[in-house]
């Protein structure tokens, strides 16, 4: 059991070194690499606890940690990109709005002319 506890507690200090390490970047994260390091996470605890039940914690903790990696990064990054296509809609939608505008103003002046005339 003093293993077992010993194991988790050094996953532990592995994972906050990991995010302090990530955090001093400067910059935030990306939901790509959220998603990597959630799934990280959860994949090596979760594995841990499978691993401590048949008697190999960091076994369990190692396999689990790489599937969670795996996991967490193609769901952050589906999520990334789903993010990366709305911000170019948005993009699109409010070009088209200027320009809605821009024609909006030469119409207005357009019939300004025509009552003058």
């Amino acid at each position: 059991m003093k293993e077992i506890l010993k194991q988790i507690g050094m996953l532990a200090a592995a994972a906050i070194v990991a995010l302090t390490i990530v955090g001093c970047s400067g910059q935030p994260l990306s939901t790509r690499e959220k998603g990597t390091l959630i799934g990280g996470g959860a994949g090596a605890a979760t594995g841990a606890i499978i691993g401590a039940a048949v008697g190999s914690p960091g076994a369990g903790a190692a396999i689990g940690g790489a599937l969670g990696v795996a996991g967490g990064f193609l769901i952050g990054n589906a999520m990334q990109n789903n993010e990366d296509q709305q911000k170019q809609t948005q993009a699109q939608i409010q070009s088209q709005q200027k320009e809605i505008e821009r024609q909006r103003q030469q119409i207005q002046q357009l019939n300004q002319q025509a009552e003058t005339e």
